[in-house]
């Protein structure tokens, strides 16, 4: 990850080499993951000639989309900033998130048979930042505690949960997770978090606004 604050999102903002994921990286049992073996070949010319432009478009598209900021950590401990948390399914109960392959705690990502999902408050922002660092200790200075299996839980988050891996998938040049929630709490209510062009904001509930009707 770049050495800014910018959480992990689905687009990133340059390519990740191939190599990016070791050899070794353990997978736990049940989970499908492509590889560079059996991964569909494509030619760097069509890759050139098509995607680059449509890199450009939906990065800059998604920049106007807002999204929410969680941390999501994994034993080790190790944690990144992302606002690629989506719910996936309520029964079974299911969530997903994505990481760039290249990203320093991929390796952390792929060995790990749980994780937590950190819903961040406008006053998480410094540990949102803190946790978007590349190059340093993200937990230092922050409050946490181990739960099952050494899975890290921050202290201060206004909500969180706790998931088993069930699925985790190479697509593109990021890991998809998906896991089966098995805990959580909320502690406090919260004005969430979020990221939008570039920069944290806050989302707040709007007021009712008289519809404008045309001429």
């Amino acid at each position: 990850m770049p050495d800014k604050a910018v959480p992990d999102k689905a687009v990133p903002d340059k390519a990740v080499p191939d190599n990016a994921v070791p050899d070794n990286a353990q997978t736990p049992k049940g989970t499908d993951v492509i590889t560079s073996e059996n991964r569909p070949a494509r030619s760097a010319t069509a890759f050139a000639a098509t995607d680059v432009a449509a890199d450009d478009i939906l990065r800059s598209t998604l920049r106007r989309h807002a999204a929410g900021v969680t941390v999501i950590t994994v034993p080790g401990p190790a944690g990144f900033t992302a606002t690629s948390f989506t719910s996936v399914s309520l029964r079974p109960p299911l969530v997903s998130f994505c990481l760039s392959l290249g990203a320093s705690t991929a390796p952390a990502v792929r060995e790990a048979d749980r994780f937590a999902v950190h819903l961040l408050g406008t006053r998480n922002a410094e540990v949102a930042r803190q946790f978007a660092r590349s190059g340093a200790d993200r937990f230092q200075g922050v409050a946490w505690t181990a739960h099952e299996d050494g899975l890290p839980v921050l202290d201060d988050a206004p909500a969180w949960l706790a998931a088993r891996v069930t699925l985790r998938q190479a697509v593109g040049d990021h890991l998809l997770v998906v896991g089966e929630v098995e805990a959580g709490a909320v502690h406090q209510e919260a004005t969430a978090l979020v990221h939008h062009d570039g920069a944290f904001a806050a989302a707040r509930p709007l007021l009712p606004q008289p519809i404008r009707r045309a001429s």
